[in-house]
């Protein structure tokens, strides 16, 4: 039987399969889709599709960096547990060199790259790695810069992607280790979008504190604030972690200029599981 196209979109449709491992199954069951699905199931790739949707907050930032820049990513999955074993730290080494070399523009951009060392497309890679790690694996943002690239990663939990117009390894690690711990959002003042001040402001204006003071010494108060509020998110404003008598901006005069910044951390923003470790492991005994 000539197994088509549509047999194999439908199927890995009803299952989460690749679309290699749909096809085989397929030839197996002789085109017979309640049984092509059952030969999944029987291989366990069927059930890569019932967990995605579940909460995976977990996960490793990871980064690449060669000649030409270098890129960072983050890949989450369910537990921790998942997030240290070396068959998903080495998944996402290998994406994060997957976005430096093929420079995908989006993340659907790169899970359609066909992987040249596995042979297969990487979404479909990615179902097989559900499938045999037994979690939720999703690939959630990435970052890549060119030229001059310095990287951190602090346990895989904490990332760190700095681009510069010169190269100075000494000084661009102490930076990124600047950036890991004091967290900053924006390289200089002029990058804060008016509305993040204007938002700051009204904040401010509304305190307690300032409530019976007049008007006028009420905004200047504000004003002060609102400086020393901005200037603890701008990365040359703070004072370097290791030397704080002297600001970031201090410490590159003269030596190089941060051109970008990206901080990953991981989870952030994300539902976490509230499942505790019993409760995990009687829901896998249940099925």
């Amino acid at each position: 039987m000539t197994i088509t196209a549509q047999m194999v979109k439908e199927l890995r449709d009803k299952t989460g399969a690749g679309m290699m491992d749909a096809k085989k199954a397929l030839v197996e069951a002789e085109g017979d889709m309640e049984k092509a699905q059952e030969v999944l199931r029987q291989k366990g790739i069927a059930s890569a599709a019932k967990k995605m949707d579940r909460i995976a907050a977990e996960g490793r930032v990871e980064s690449y960096v060669d000649a030409n820049g270098g890129a960072m990513i983050e890949v989450n999955c369910e537990t921790d547990f998942v997030a240290k074993n070396e068959e998903f730290v080495n998944l996402t080494k290998g994406l994060a060199q997957h976005v430096e070399e093929s420079k995908p523009a989006d993340v659907d951009a790169l899970l359609a790259i066909h992987c040249e060392k596995c042979g297969k497309i990487i979404a479909d890679a990615l179902k097989e790695k559900i499938a045999s790690i037994g979690e939720k694996i999703t690939v959630r943002r990435f970052v890549r810069y060119e030229g001059n690239v310095a990287t951190y990663v602090h346990n895989g939990k904490i990332g760190v992607l700095l681009n510069t117009d010169n190269k100075n390894d000494e000084l661009t690690n102490d930076l990124c280790l600047h950036i890991a711990s004091c967290a900053p959002q924006f390289v200089t003042r002029a990058e804060i979008p008016q509305s993040v001040i204007d938002e700051e402001t009204r904040i401010e204006m509304g305190k307690e504190d300032l409530l019976k003071k007049p008007e006028q010494i009420r905004a200047k108060i504000v004003e002060g604030r609102i400086n020393k509020l901005m200037a603890e998110r701008c990365l040359l404003d703070q004072p370097f972690v290791k030397d704080p008598s002297m600001t970031i901006a201090q410490l590159i005069e003269g030596k190089l200029s941060v051109k970008a910044f990206t901080r990953y951390e991981l989870g952030e923003g994300l539902e976490k599981r509230q499942d505790n470790f019993a409760e995990e492991v009687m829901n896998q005994i249940k099925g």
